[in-house]
Order: structure tokens, then C-alpha cells, then sequence
């Protein structure tokens, strides 16, 4: 099968498989919380190891840097060759590097635990973005809204996680999540059963028309433009991940647990953010979806670096619920120009996404030693300006979206 043929809307009457759906959502969702501890410990590795600032971004970097690299390599090895079975492989990597994590004497093999962890997230994510693609029965942004919340919710677990396990029981503990994916191995070997299924019926179906393509000059115009927006959301996100916690305890005095609880309510608008992304993409169109989100939260990132804790508080919910409406809409956007090309669209944004992340916090890392806290996030508060950029992306009645 060709995924261009398996990616029509409602092809063949073909309804959306959302036992799927919810499997490969649950499975983000565990892979997600597993990576997440990474960064919700970080303000304990950095007391136990006498980590500076930067020493906290490289660690980042590294799981950034080999997720971002090999995942655009297995999409674009996927779409060529069906591997049901990554999926469980890319977890079972994951775990590894949490137990790597959990007991590691020295900083360079927590450097080697989170490339471990990189590596699981590189082979996660495109084949399982293929996976919600072919379950969604046509309604894409849908199906990478229901795929992507998973992560976010994951995402958002960790720092709770890591408050209420991981503070009060040590480092160690972190290893007690290996549990959380051994189950998600169970479930993934499931569902990789089912697409290799899939895609054998829809080998048997009956070849439709090969979608209208726009010029390569402007697909590659507008593929350029969506990375640009990924690097501005994604280096923002990053500011907040990495050291938002950092920000918190530096401007307000919190204590650990009650910032990671904060850092916590804007993972969690993360999350509801992606939720309406993909729907309202797929009624309104990707492109008006994208240009709301990335400039849209313009103002509320300018004002944050200056409010209160209260104010603080409800404009990083306001940001995260608005920035993160804009990923599955990128996502699809980038399949629905290059159809047939699923698999390393979903590697190439998802990468992407991953390497901005990561070379963004060792940078914000070292912006923060040699300065401050609160002037990174003064920094990064012009970065959704480049939504701007949007006006040049392909209209919907030039597209699929």
C-alpha cells in the first residue's frame, strides 16, 4: 500500500478505529510521562550532581539530539518498508534509558540514559503518528489531535510524578516507571498486529486517483515555513520545560514540589491545546488553525516575563492551551503536501521539533548563566512574531486542509 491511497478522507467508507486510536494515545501517553521525568528531575540532579545551568541543557541536547536525528531516518525507512514491530522496540529503548537514569553514578551516564531515551522517542513517534493516520478514517487532524493529547498528558503527569514519587523516595524510584512500559510494550505489540493487518487490506482496496500535488517549488517553500513555526513553538516550549521550574522558584521563592506543580498546569493547557487543534483544523482548515495559534499567543508571552504569581500562574495556561493548538495542524498540513510521504513528515516535523527543543535549551542554558532566569524568558517572548510567516503557506482551497 502507498500511504497516499490510505490517506483520502472516508475512503471505501472506511470508519476511524478509535480502540486504536485510544491505544496508540495511551501508549504516547506512557512513552511521553517516561521522558518527561527526565526534565521534572532536574532540579534534583542538579543538587545531587552540582550541575550547572548548561550541564541541565546538554542533557537535554542529547535526548533531543538523537531523537531528532533518526526519527526523519525511520519514517523514511517506514514508508518504504513496513516495521510494525518499531513501535514496541522504540518502548522497550525508552525503558532503558530510565533505568540508566535511575542509577547512574556519574553525569556522563545520565548523558547516556537520555540518549537512550531519545532513541525510544525517535522510534515511537513517526511510526505511531503512521499508525493514527491510517485508524483515523479520514478525519487526520482528529486522529493527531487524539495521538499527540496522549503525549501531552503524559508530558504533564511527569512533574506530579516526579513531586509526589520521585522527591520524597529518591532517584531511584524513577526506575519503579519501567513498569508503565513493559505495559505499553503489551500494547503496542497489539497494535502493531493490527497495522500490519491494515495495511494488507488496504492493499486489496480498490486504487484511487492520486491526489492533486502543488509545484515543488512551493511545497518547499511552505515545508520550510512550518519548520520555521515549529522552531518558534518548540523553542519556546522548550524555555518552559527545561526552566520554567527554575523561573518559578528564582522570581517567587517556591520550593520544588509547589513550582513543578505549576509547571504541571501549563503541561496540562498543553494538552487540552492540542485536544481542539486537530478538530478545529479539520472544520476551519490547517493554515487559519496555525496562524491563530502562533501569533495569537504573542501577547500573553510578552507579559509573562513581568506579571505576578497569580497572573503568572493563568497566562502560561492561556499560552500553552493557544501554542499547542498549532502542531497537529503543522503535522497534517506537511502529510497533505506530500502525500505518500507520511512516515517522514511525521519523522521530519516530529525531529525537528525534538532538535529545536534541545539545542534551544542548552543555548537558553547558557543565556541563563551568563545572565539570568527571567531574561530567557524576556528573550523568548518575541519568538511567536514569526507566525507572521504564516501568510505565505498555501491557502485551503489550494490544499486538502
Amino acid at each position: 500500500m502507498t500511504d497516499a491511497t490510505a490517506s483520502r478522507p472516508h475512503q471505501d467508507g472506511i470508519k476511524a478505529s478509535y480502540l486504536i486510536l485510544l491505544a496508540i494515545s495511551s501508549c504516547h501517553l506512557l512513552n511521553d510521562l517516561m521522558q518527561s521525568l527526565l526534565a521534572a528531575i532536574y532540579p534534583m540532579l542538579k543538587t545531587e550532581f552540582a550541575l550547572d545551568f548548561w550541564q541541565i541543557g546538554l542533557l537535554t541536547f542529547f535526548f533531543q539530539l538523537t531523537a531528532s536525528l533518526l526519527q526523519p531516518v525511520v519514517g523514511l525507512v517506514t514508508d518504504r518498508r513496513a516495521f510494525p514491530k518499531a513501535l514496541p522496540l522504540g518502548m522497550a529503548a525508552t525503558m532503558c534509558g530510565l533505568g540508566v537514569l535511575a542509577f547512574a553514578p556519574n553525569y556522563g551516564l545520565l548523558i547516556c540514559g537520555a540518549g537512550l531515551i531519545g532513541i525510544g522517542s525517535s522510534i515511537f513517534h513517526p511510526e505511531a503518528s503512521r499508525v493514527a493516520r491510517a485508524a483515523s478514517g479520514g478525519r487526520f487532524g482528529t486522529a493527531q489531535s487524539l495521538f499527540q493529547v496522549g503525549g501531552n498528558f503524559g508530558t504533564a503527569a511527569g512533574p506530579l510524578l516526579a513531586a509526589f514519587i520521585v522527591v520524597p523516595f529518591g532517584r531511584s524510584s524513577v526506575g519503579w516507571f519501567a513498569g508503565a512500559a513493559l505495559l505499553g510494550i503489551v500494547i503496542l505489540i497489539g497494535v502493531s498486529r493490527w497495522h500490519a493487518q491494515e495495511r494488507l487490506n488496504a492493499a486489496r482496496r480498490k486504487p484511487q486517483a492520486t491526489p492533486k500535488q502543488l509545484p515543488r517549488k512551493q511545497v518547499v517553500i511552505a515545508v520550510s515555513i512550518l519548520l520555521t513555526l515549529i522552531f518558534s513553538k518548540h523553542v519556546y516550549m522548550a524555555s518552559m520545560t527545561s526552566y520554567y521550574t527554575f523561573f518559578l522558584i528564582d522570581r517567587f521563592g517556591l520550593d520544588t514540589p509547589a513550582a513543578q506543580k505549576m509547571l504541571f498546569l501549563f503541561l496540562a493547557a498543553v494538552a487540552f491545546g492540542t485536544v481542539i487543534g486537530g478538530p478545529v483544523g479539520d472544520r476551519i482548515g490547517r493554515r487559519t488553525v496555525i496562524w491563530c495559534s502562533i501569533l495569537g499567543v504573542l501577547p500573553f508571552t510578552l507579559i509573562l516575563p513581568y506579571a505576578d504569581l497569580f497572573w503568572t500562574g493563568v497566562l502560561s495556561v492561556v499560552i500553552g492551551v493557544i501554542l499547542a493548538s498549532a502542531f497537529p495542524a503543522i503535522v497534517v498540513f506537511g502529510q497533505e503536501l506530500m502525500p505518500g510521504r507520511v512516515g517522514m513528515v511525521a519523522g521530519l516535523f516530529f525531529g525537528v521539533a525534538f532538535g529545536v527543543a534541545g539545542i534551544a535549551a542548552a543555548a537558553l542554558g547558557a543565556v541563563a548563566d551568563i545572565t539570568s532566569i527571567t531574561r530567557v524568558f524576556q528573550i523568548c517572548a518575541f519568538l511567536p512574531m514569526l507566525g507572521f510567516l504564516t501568510v505565505f503557506l498555501p491557502s485551503r482551497r489550494h490544499t486538502m486542509g
